[in-house]
């Protein structure tokens, strides 16, 4: 027996959804959309201290492309999207480590380049003062001792990805040989470039008072007691020649605080590998060390060691024992090593008010989050209404290094 379908039927209409469903779906979306965008294509990042002055200015707020040196896929992938690793207002980790995976960077534009402004995460950040996030946390087990810290504080560790950002410039590459020379830095044998408004800290001799300087020269201040007879003063590199010619200064020289073979006295200002016994190291006079490359064997000593142990048991995951003169790696003793992983150094264009690879020594690529793009918003200490940039926005970062 057949049927027939009556074409006159009222149709069956689809069920509309509730308002509330609808801004749901919308808001899912835009939550997807953005942790997608922001994971693999690029990212917002504020300038958050004085140690890029004056290529970038605190409260410069600029995007990092992801796809300069290709996106990384994320380590720790269950997580609140668009949070970084603490929860805004109710504080805790914003991330779960139940879920981890390994390393992995998807192919991009192009590498890590010298001079180029990259966002990493802070390589030291692997452990954290919860009371203190921002301060170093072995920087002060250095100063007060490690169990000091650890009764006064509650120590978290973190996976590299939720380690927090720096921004910095890569001075060197892998397998470059780099050199400071009374605050000057030399790769592979040759000055490095001076950008324009990289600042270093100045003594200043004049005839008399202040230096007459022209009103818009703007010098910073802020500086410590200089020697007796000089002003101080931290000048950007463009700013040192306005300064020579005027016509009551007698001198412009750096402020150099320790001498080359010399190693500060104070913990807290010890510089990478903080063996000072073998590395007479200070943030003006520095190296000569040769950066890590992938695939490079290197020999390593009980005198060289320090240069590599974060490396070789931090970053590339080994077993590192010093016992009675040797190096056992991996249960077996070891006379070399080959690095797995390409490595950077970066530094702050504010030279002396920078915390930097000077301090806690080389940057591995898998730290790598992107290279910074353009300022789309910067202002002052007035706030956006009263003292906001104009002349920066929407400027590329190497055309805020001219």
């Amino acid at each position: 027996m057949a049927f027939a379908l009556d074409k006159n039927a009222p149709k069956d209409k689809k069920k509309k959804k509730p308002v509330w469903r609808e801004w749901l779906d919308a808001g899912l979306f835009a939550i997807v959309a953005a942790t997608l965008i922001r994971t693999f294509f690029f990212e917002a990042y504020t300038i958050p201290t004085g140690s890029m002055e004056g290529t970038m200015l605190v409260n410069d707020f600029l995007f990092v492309s992801k796809l300069a040196y290709g996106p990384r896929v994320p380590m720790t992938p269950v997580a609140v999207p668009l949070v970084h690793n603490t929860m805004p207002f109710f504080g805790g980790r914003s991330y779960t480590e139940a879920v981890q995976w390994k390393y992995h960077r998807i192919p991009g534009f192009g590498h890590v380049e010298r001079n180029d402004v990259v966002v990493f995460n802070y390589p030291c950040g692997d452990t954290v003062m919860v009371e203190q996030p921002e301060a170093d946390y072995y920087q002060n087990c250095r100063i007060y001792g490690r169990e000091s810290v650890m009764n006064q504080y509650k120590i978290i560790t973190r996976p590299i990805d939720k380690e927090e950002n720096y921004i910095k410039r890569c001075v060197a590459i892998p397998g470059d040989v780099l050199e400071i020379r009374n605050a000057r830095v030399y790769i592979n044998g040759q000055p490095n470039v001076l950008f324009p408004h990289s600042k270093l800290s100045y003594l200043v001799k004049t005839t008399q008072g202040m230096p007459a300087t022209e009103e818009d020269l703007q010098i910073s201040d802020n500086m410590p007691p200089p020697p007796p007879g000089y002003l101080a003063y931290n000048l950007e590199n463009r700013q040192v020649d306005i300064l020579k010619k005027c016509t009551n200064v007698v001198s412009v020289e750096p402020w150099i605080l320790h001498p080359a073979g010399t190693s500060p006295q104070s913990a807290g200002d010890w510089v990478f590998p903080l063996d000072t016994a073998n590395f007479k190291w200070n943030r003006d006079n520095f190296g000569p060390l040769t950066v890590p490359k992938e695939g490079v064997t290197v020999a390593i000593t009980p005198q060289n060691i320090a240069l590599y142990r974060r490396i070789i048991r931090n970053y590339e995951g080994n077993t590192l024992e010093e016992k009675d003169g040797k190096i056992i790696i991996n249960g077996k003793e070891a006379t070399s090593y080959t690095f797995k992983m390409d490595y950077y150094w970066m530094m702050g264009d504010n030279r002396h008010n920078s915390l930097d690879s000077r301090y806690w020594g080389f940057v591995p690529i898998d730290h790598v989050v992107g290279k910074a793009w353009f300022v789309w918003l910067s202002y002052g200490e007035g706030g956006m209404l009263k003292d906001m940039r104009w002349k920066r926005l929407f400027h590329g970062i190497h055309s805020l290094e001219k």
